[in-house]
């Protein structure tokens, strides 16, 4: 959901009635006390859907009268206005996520919510593989020999990401009581606030064994998060950012390097080696097996050598094959 947002949602609802706002902001609601998601992440939903009930709005009076011809009507307006496959069917989801809500929560009102949008799909778009980094260019990457203190951070950060996996969110939302640096293991919390444990690998305690020596140089007394700025406070995901692109620069790596490519050379490496795509699911925090099959680009060979080696059904192929 990359559409720049309106510069002011609530003059967009204020065109709207009770009828179509009531149930989008019971959905917010949801999504943020129940689903735990981030404020950005709800501004765009409540975004989309003010946009779709401002469309809707012309045809009929409220989301329960809205029929799947409506769906249509509205996903042939955004395609004449030239926008990609991918943002379409995003728009849909969204409008396809309130009706669940909506259905679910109306279920012992003797539901009237059917779900247009449910058998109606986005155009077919393709999906751009994630690039990551090999084992080489890692390791380029991360031969940093530099004694400025900043730098010694930098490194424990692209350290820590490569060798746990980590998104950018859980990097920077890392505290000081998360590392255990005995046991070699870090605590994350990941997507929907869920936590998960994970091991931080040698190099990475070594790199963050430095960073923490410096650290109260640049760290308020109070500060509890692990990674922090020069301004005393805890680093954002922005800095994060423009630090790894720079460091990318400096250490030779022709493509851009930024957090994501850590991660996704971590998982990407780790499947190579392993051949484990549950195991790697677990270590991501992926919630569905099909998503670190997507994030980790396997192709259909490797699946299939999974599978015959695997399944106790599977056709053995002979030697004389």
């Amino acid at each position: 959901m990359s559409e720049q947002l309106p510069p002011d949602i609530d003059e967009l609802y204020e065109q709207l009635s009770d009828a179509w706002r009531t149930p989008i902001q019971e959905f917010s609601d949801y999504l943020k006390f129940e689903k735990q998601y981030s404020p950005h992440t709800i501004i765009q939903y409540t975004s989309q859907l003010g946009f779709a009930a401002l469309y809707f709005s012309k045809l009929c009076d409220n989301w329960s009268n809205v029929q799947g011809e409506h769906i249509r009507r509205y996903s042939m307006q955004l395609r004449s206005k030239q926008l990609s496959g991918r943002t379409i069917s995003l728009k849909l989801s969204c409008i396809r996520s309130l009706y669940k809500f909506l259905k679910t929560k109306d279920v012992n009102q003797h539901s009237h919510y059917h779900n247009p949008a449910e058998a109606i799909k986005g155009p077919k778009f393709a999906k751009p593989l994630p690039k990551n980094l090999d084992v080489d260019q890692m390791a380029r990457l991360l031969d940093i020999h530099d004694d400025d203190p900043l730098a010694i951070r930098d490194q424990a950060m692209m350290e820590l990401m490569y060798s746990s996996g980590l998104r950018i969110s859980e990097l920077v939302g890392a505290n000081l009581q998360d590392i255990n640096r005995s046991a070699g293991e870090i605590l994350v919390r990941g997507k929907g606030n869920k936590e998960r444990l994970l091991p931080v690998g040698g190099k990475a305690l070594e790199s963050l064994n430095k960073w923490l020596k410096l650290r109260p140089q640049f760290a308020h007394p109070e500060e509890i998060a692990v990674f922090v700025s020069s301004k005393k406070c805890r680093i954002s995901t922005r800095h994060v950012r423009l630090r790894m692109q720079e460091w990318g620069i400096k250490q030779g790596i022709s493509s851009q390097v930024h957090p994501h490519k850590l991660r996704h050379s971590f998982a990407s490496h780790i499947l190579e080696s392993s051949g484990d795509l549950r195991a790697v699911q677990e270590l991501l925090g992926h919630s569905s097996l099909s998503a670190t099959q997507v994030y980790t680009h396997l192709d259909f060979q490797h699946l299939a050598k999974v599978y015959d080696n695997t399944h106790p059904r599977a056709k053995k192929r002979s030697k004389t094959d």
